[in-house]
């Protein structure tokens, strides 16, 4: 008789503008280290932290797509119209109906840490799946000193160090 396992779903949210290896470095990290079978990249309309994007929704998808194609466990997507929100916390309650026999990991940057505290909800977050935090360059002491790192750590939040991609969005928009 076969167990039942749980499918394992990662969730990396943003803008992705542009998206670029570290968010694939991530992505391939989390589906090595804690055996996540799909990462869902859910793009935002908007950073509630930045007054605008510059790429247009369209154009980051677009190259979201484009960058992962040889990665069949990711899947882009927009969830915004769909939910009606763009706050995590509904997004997470929303995959988790979806996907009901599933363990969901949240998939971040240490630099998101930083502000995460400031995130709508973001203790129900925490609660409602596992968080997976990956080391940054030059952003670990910050991340590790963080309230939310205090408040979180070992109690549905975990710290990754792996070998970084030394690369930004906004470095990336300078070129």
């Amino acid at each position: 008789m076969k167990k039942n396992i749980k499918k394992k779903i990662g969730i990396l949210g943003g803008t992705f503008d542009p998206a670029h290896n570290g968010h694939l470095g991530i992505s391939i990290e989390a589906k090595k280290k804690f055996k996540i079978n799909k990462v869902i990249w859910a793009i935002t309309k908007k950073n509630p932290f930045k007054s605008k994007s510059f790429f247009n929704l369209k154009k980051r998808i677009d190259h979201a797509k484009k960058i992962t194609k040889k990665h069949n466990f990711i899947s882009v997507k927009f969830y915004e119209d769909k939910i009606k929100s763009n706050k995590t916390i509904e997004l997470v309650n929303y995959l988790k109906k979806k996907n009901n026999r599933s363990e969901i990991f949240f998939l971040m940057g240490a630099d998101n840490l930083i502000s995460f505290h400031k995130w709508h909800r973001w203790k129900a977050i925490s609660s409602k799946c596992n968080i997976l935090v990956f080391d940054r360059t030059n952003y670990k002491s910050k991340s590790l000193k963080s309230m939310a790192f205090r408040k979180l750590n070992n109690k549905g939040l975990k710290f990754i160090k792996f070998k970084k991609v030394n690369i930004s969005s906004s470095k990336l928009r300078k070129i």
